[in-house]
């Protein structure tokens, strides 16, 4: 008797599970283009906070403000847009994998980045070297008014590719 009480339990335990509601289409449901740079935005601010919280929290940075204003959307449309999606597994799917790849651009762009930033150090201490060798010598002024020339240039070059960098990390596939 107990046996056929838990089978018939769970008969309609797994019934009542079958009608679960997916989400409809609200009328402002963010499109997938822009969905995708909403969830990459919110993955950076989370990593970024994860990465050193008093830092974070110092900035004064209003991590939803900041995408709700960006993006043009609010916290009702965000989840129910959310919602939308993860009820509708491929396009969810495809949106993850979207914003998986930007990821993995963001680190190669990153990754060369730093390349240039090293190869500029080291560039500007090869000069300091070479004239610290020189000017030994030769006590040469024209010498160093060379190396820091070179310096600085070198130096407005780092500065220009972080300054580009900037504002560039996050390059939005949608245009609203």
């Amino acid at each position: 008797m107990l046996k056929k009480l838990f089978l018939v339990l769970s008969i309609a335990a797994f019934a009542a599970c079958q009608d679960i509601d997916k989400s409809e289409k609200s009328n402002d449901l963010i499109p997938e283009e822009k969905m995708v740079d909403v969830i990459t935005e919110i993955s950076l601010m989370q990593s970024a906070r994860n990465f050193n919280k008093r830092l974070y929290e110092n900035s004064g940075i209003k991590g939803e403000e900041y995408i709700f204003k960006k993006y043009n959307v609010d916290s009702l449309q965000l989840k129910r847009s959310n919602n939308y999606y993860a009820d509708n597994y491929v396009i969810y799917q495809r949106i993850y994998d979207s914003v998986k790849k930007r990821f993995e651009k963001m680190k190669v762009k990153l990754d060369t980045l730093q390349n240039q930033e090293r190869r500029i150090r080291d560039s500007i201490a090869e000069a300091k070297r070479d004239s610290l060798g020189e000017k030994v010598d030769s006590l040469n002024p024209e010498l160093e008014k060379r190396v820091d020339e070179l310096s600085d240039s070198l130096i407005k070059e780092k500065d220009s590719l972080r300054e580009s960098a900037i504002d560039s990390l996050v390059e939005p596939i949608s245009r609203n």
